[in-house]
């Protein structure tokens, strides 16, 4: 399988990168500048030469024209960036993680974007793409270092079910993760606006926590 990341130069972009190239999938980070998504493809490589990681960087379009497709662009430019490439993400799996977030003070503060959920947007502006929502409570810190010990779960939804059944068998690949199927997109909304609270008890207990749900 090969894997395209929009916007993967950023720490939650490179994160999902490094683990889906341990896991042996091939792994394309996607830039508006291909020079910048080569050089961070190549540092992510070189801190782990012990690795054998299929991971490279190239311009978004030619991320988006991977298996999968993973968004990880900031908030602001998501809706644009994948607009943009409309044609080539017809009929693919588009994995939004983008969450609508500010920092006030030493807070995180969730944003309601005009849809609901940032998942939502996304696929209002991709119609004839397959989106699921996913890795939004993962630390970047913890998921691009290779070493962490990283346990975490990770809530996915969807209104397609293939589309939740992608997602799933992908998240399965990656060490240290466990993917929980949490219903349609409309859950979106939640899921993305908890991400201000995880962060917020990071920010204050100086910690690198992440979710697990008991019982399941």
């Amino acid at each position: 399988m090969h894997v395209g990341i929009l916007g993967g130069t950023g720490p939650a972009g490179r994160g999902v990168a490094v683990r889906l190239a341990e896991a042996g999938i091939r792994v394309t980070i996607g830039s508006r500048d291909a020079e910048r998504a080569a050089t961070v493809a190549a540092e992510v490589v070189a801190r782990w030469p012990d690795s054998d990681l299929g991971l490279g960087g190239a311009e978004n379009a030619e991320a988006a024209a991977a298996d999968l497709v993973v968004l990880a662009t900031p908030w602001e430019s998501a809706v644009p960036t994948v607009r943009s490439l409309r044609e080539v993400l017809a009929g693919k799996v588009v994995v939004s993680m983008v969450n609508a977030l500010v920092k006030e003070g030493r807070e995180m503060l969730a944003l309601i974007p005009p849809r609901g959920s940032m998942s939502a947007a996304v696929q209002a502006a991709l119609p004839e793409s397959l989106v699921a929502a996913a890795f939004h409570h993962l630390p970047a810190s913890e998921m691009e270092n290779l070493e962490s010990g990283l346990e975490a779960d990770v809530l996915v939804c969807s209104d397609y079910p293939e589309a939740t059944a992608a997602t799933v068998a992908l998240v399965e690949q990656m060490p240290g993760l466990r993917p929980l199927d949490a219903g349609s997109l409309s859950q979106a909304a939640a899921i993305e606006a908890f991400t201000a609270v995880c962060i917020t008890l990071n920010i204050k207990h100086k910690a690198h926590s992440t979710l697990r749900i008991a019982g399941l």
